[in-house]
């Protein structure tokens, strides 16, 4: 199925859903704090959404999805399902996953936020998590291919010697929440697609201090690492330009010129 190229007035319109992607998970950031639970962080970025950004939270009744972001904590790979029941601790790490849809656009984004004081090796996991998006948005241009996203982003992470889960990947998004192209955390150089001015796609690499191994819990969202070793996600939306790429939900604590 050939990928989709955006016009220039759907550029227009992700630059916006993307904006209000960042502006979530900047919000949210002050209330991630020991004592608060999973459920009450989902309570206000759903009316932040709603309210404040007049838009839809694109997760809620996605496909049976409970809720309005997804909060995956410690070895909660991806797709965690926030509760009242979920209280964060000192130490804890959580990834908040978040996707509002404006004018019938998505803009897709994550963050893997620490909570009080993280332990050492936590604090290493999520910064060399974040340095492995950076190394595949990095590798995005006209005439580059899906594969060499793929194969930045797995040495990296292997580099350190952590591993790269491959049961998800980024995606296309636009109209359409999850759409082609797939796009792998890992790979080879000069592997996969082309790629080619308009295209708008996500990389949200999955790291894991252990194996890479996942299974999915019983609720049929939930995904944790086999070994229950922690893991460490992070997610922009990149638009494919004539010259190279754009950060569609650029936020202001992002780094990323560290490393260009």
């Amino acid at each position: 199925m050939p990928v989709e190229l955006k016009s220039s007035e759907d550029i227009e319109k992700m630059r916006i859903a993307g904006g209000l992607a960042a502006a979530q998970l900047e919000m949210i950031e002050p209330y991630v704090v020991p004592g608060i639970t999973t459920g009450e962080l989902d309570r206000i970025c759903h009316e932040f959404t709603i309210n404040e950004q007049d838009a839809i939270p694109a997760p809620l009744n996605y496909r049976g999805f409970p809720k309005s972001i997804c909060t995956s904590v410690n070895h909660v790979v991806c797709h965690g399902i926030p509760s009242d029941d979920k209280v964060l601790k000192d130490g804890d790490i959580v990834n908040i996953d978040v996707t509002p849809i404006k004018d019938g656009f998505h803009g897709d984004s994550s963050k893997t936020f620490m909570v009080g004081k993280p332990s050492v090796l936590a604090e290493r996991l999520i910064r060399i998590c974040q340095e492995c998006l950076y190394r595949g948005i990095n590798m995005v241009k006209p005439g580059a291919h899906l594969g060499d996203i793929g194969h930045a982003i797995q040495a990296h992470a292997e580099k350190h010697h952590y591993s790269v889960v491959r049961e998800y990947c980024g995606h296309g998004i636009g109209r359409i929440f999850h759409d082609d192209p797939q796009v792998l955390h890992y790979g080879s150089l000069g592997t996969g697609i082309k790629l080619e001015p308009g295209m708008i796609f996500t990389i949200e690499p999955m790291i894991n201090v252990g194996k890479r191994d996942v299974k999915v819990l019983p609720d049929e969202w939930t995904v944790v690492t086999k070994d229950h070793k922690l893991t460490a996600q992070w997610e922009h939306t990149i638009l494919v330009t004539d010259t190279g790429y754009e950060i569609l939900t650029y936020r202001s604590d992002d780094t990323i010129e560290k490393y260009t």
